[in-house]
């Protein structure tokens, strides 16, 4: 064990012994925040010793329109899954740890190319490095969206444990980053500025965390009723949210009885990989959770390409973003552009930079003369 997880063991045991009520609101929260400050210490270790990113296998280069990562225990399936998505071989066999590296596939859906990547099995004790832990979960933080894959003949405590770690590396899931703004400056101490009523921290507790972090000398700005955890996640600055969707995989194993108890289950999709079921469901899902949409291109006196789509991830894309997800050099000789589709008020629409585009939409760019 290093000196890193000895102190994180030594500050979890502390955390564990102190009672928990208002007079100790205060010790808990630092602990915390040292926990968080050690977790990413021993994070940044891992990278630097090869632990952390890369390996053979790891560091597969970005490509298509968005990222998926395959996330779960060694055997749920994540392997087969990947085959009958891609069509990729990835080994698989009815024993653990079948896969050891990274293996990518592309999934061709709506004319976008999704990236597919199998992910070793992870194990307890995955964000210490246990079973090539940290490797996998840097990985996992590349991803657009990640799929956790459970086995519906195995305990549904799997899932809280895959949770578990990925949070442990700073993997939010299923989260809105916080409205909270730090901005350091050179004097001045700490000014607090809170938007909204606050239930869960006060200022003394704020500083208490500012000041574990070295920060003595900012502006904050706080405009929701914020926790504790999200609080020196804001502070720690190393934090990813992803969204997350859980792929109940071998349903051919389940009664009905048990498939309505794991239907209320949030954001999952019942599959069964070997058989094929529920892959039509399993990538409409993929589609909205990653939040994607299609915008066409029209040259000028030309016919719309209808094969290869400009994908699109954000809420409501302005023609800007389109113009800026294409090329950055576009913008400084964008003079308008002609719409059609169901953003247009009518067909086509002379629009500027702050249209608002939708799914399916053919846009033709206009240049400054």
């Amino acid at each position: 064990m290093s000196t890193t997880e000895a102190k994180i063991k030594e500050i979890e045991d502390e955390y564990a012994r102190t009672q928990k009520n208002k007079a100790t609101n205060g010790h808990l929260g630092l602990l915390k925040a040292k926990l968080a400050k050690l977790r990413r210490e021993l994070e940044s270790q891992g990278a630097k010793g090869g632990g952390g990113g890369g390996g053979e296998g790891f560091d597969v280069k970005k490509v298509g329109d968005t990222r998926v990562g395959l996330v779960g225990f060694p055997s749920v399936g994540k392997s087969t899954l990947l085959t009958t998505l891609t069509g990729t071989k990835s080994e698989a066999a009815a024993y653990e740890f079948t896969t050891l590296t990274a293996i990518p596939g592309t999934l061709r859906y709506r004319g976008a190319r999704m990236q597919i990547l199998d992910l070793p099995g992870i194990i307890e004790g995955a964000a210490t490095g246990k079973g090539r832990g940290r490797q996998v979960i840097s990985a996992a933080r590349t991803c657009d969206l990640i799929m956790i894959i459970l086995d519906a003949g195995k305990p549904v405590t799997h899932k809280f444990l895959i949770e578990r770690e990925l949070d442990n590396f700073g993997i939010r899931l299923n989260q809105e980053p916080p409205q909270v703004t730090i901005k350091k400056k050179e004097t001045g101490g700490l000014d607090f500025q809170w938007l909204v009523p606050q239930t869960h921290m006060d200022q003394d507790m704020a500083t208490r965390i500012l000041k574990e972090y070295r920060i003595s000398c900012a502006s904050i700005v706080v405009r929701e009723n914020i926790t504790l955890d999200r609080f020196i996640d804001v502070c720690d600055g190393k934090r990813s949210y992803i969204p997350c969707l859980y792929v109940m995989n071998k349903i051919d194993v389940l009664t009905i009885e048990d498939l309505d108890i794991v239907d209320e289950m949030p954001n999952y999709v019942p599959v069964s990989a070997r058989d094929n079921w529920n892959m039509d469901e399993l990538m409409e899902t993929i589609w909205k959770r990653c939040n994607m949409m299609r915008v066409y291109t029209k040259p000028k006196g030309s016919v719309p390409d209808y094969d290869e789509p400009v994908v699109l991830h954000a809420n409501n894309p302005t023609v800007e973003e389109f113009c800026n997800r294409i090329h950055k050099a576009i913008m400084p000789n964008f003079k308008h552009a002609w719409v059609w589709g169901t953003s247009a008020r009518h067909q086509p629409q002379r629009v500027g930079k702050d249209h608002v585009l939708h799914d399916e939409d053919v846009i033709q760019m206009v240049k400054k003369v």
